[in-house]
């Protein structure tokens, strides 16, 4: 999550383990935000991204959807200042995402940096999350769609890792995992991630 640190020349961005890595400004991606973010009063909808069918149910690509359903079956979700029918499941593919996300925000009348949207990410480790504002991409397909159908890359993002852990000498493409089922033992990790993703951001 990308806040004003006490030197108004850092930012800092939270990581799921509570710790800070402070970058200089200029590292920091283009987000010209200078608000904090910690008590949920600027969002106004979170849609959690994945793909439709039973096929895909309980894959790492769909843990945007898993992040929503445990939200709406856990109290705290409710200091979010928006109705329930603002926590949402995208309804298209994940590289279709910018259509729905873009037609929900016409039709609801919220401009883009009050949207918070939940997404897996195969460059973090499982057990590790991110929160940002107007950061690219990074060849997200999903967040890619919504960037371009929005015309803007100004809104928050929950990147859930999905990643195995890194063993010597191995890294796997994302297309080796993304599409498995999540085992037992992720899921538990995953919920674990989930509760501290509620108490940091409500």
């Amino acid at each position: 999550m990308e806040l004003q640190a006490s030197h108004p020349k850092l930012k800092k961005e939270i990581i799921s383990d509570n710790k800070e890595n402070i970058y200089p400004e200029k590292e920091v991606a283009q987000s010209r935000t200078k608000r904090s973010f910690g008590t949920g009063q600027d969002i106004k909808i979170i849609i959690g991204l994945g793909n439709p069918g039973k096929e895909y149910e309980r894959t790492y690509h769909n843990v945007g959807f898993l992040a929503i359903d445990f939200f709406a079956k856990n109290p705290p979700i409710s200091n979010f200042q928006f109705p329930i029918s603002n926590l949402l499941k995208s309804e298209l593919f994940m590289n279709e995402s910018g259509s729905f996300v873009a037609k929900i925000l016409k039709k609801k009348g919220i401009k883009p940096e009050n949207l918070f949207v939940i997404h897996d990410d195969s460059d973090i480790e499982t057990g590790k999350y991110k929160v940002s504002f107007g950061r690219g991409s990074a060849g997200h397909n999903g967040v890619e769609s919504i960037i371009k159908a929005l015309k803007t890359k100004n809104f928050w993002r929950l990147r859930i890792g999905i990643r195995p852990p890194i063993r010597a000498n191995q890294w796997l493409k994302a297309s080796d995992f993304v599409l498995k089922k999540i085992g037992k033992k992720d899921i538990e990790i995953l919920e674990d991630i989930f509760r501290k993703i509620i108490k940091n951001i409500t």
